[in-house]
């Protein structure tokens, strides 16, 4: 599916309305939009089979390998004087 379609008519869309002075309040409807994707990609994740043990394994190796990761170049950066 080709979302840069939708993606650059929104631009546009608010690029003119910015143009003419009108403020258009989105909030809501991004909000309600955003919720129903995270819902749909929940029923989607769902449907599929996993080893819960070893997703759990992975995700704890690789949060503690970001965290070490990122605090190192932090100290290679010229952190703590």
């Amino acid at each position: 599916m080709n979302i840069f379609i939708p993606l650059l008519a929104g631009l546009l869309i608010g690029y003119l309305l910015r143009k003419k002075g009108r403020r258009v309040k989105v909030d809501l409807p991004m909000s309600a939009a955003l919720l129903f994707l995270i819902f749909f990609m929940g029923v989607e994740a769902g449907k599929v089979r996993i080893n819960a043990f070893w997703l759990l394994v992975s995700s704890i190796v690789f949060a503690a390998l970001t965290i070490a990761g990122s605090v190192g170049i932090a100290l290679l950066m010229g952190g703590r004087r």
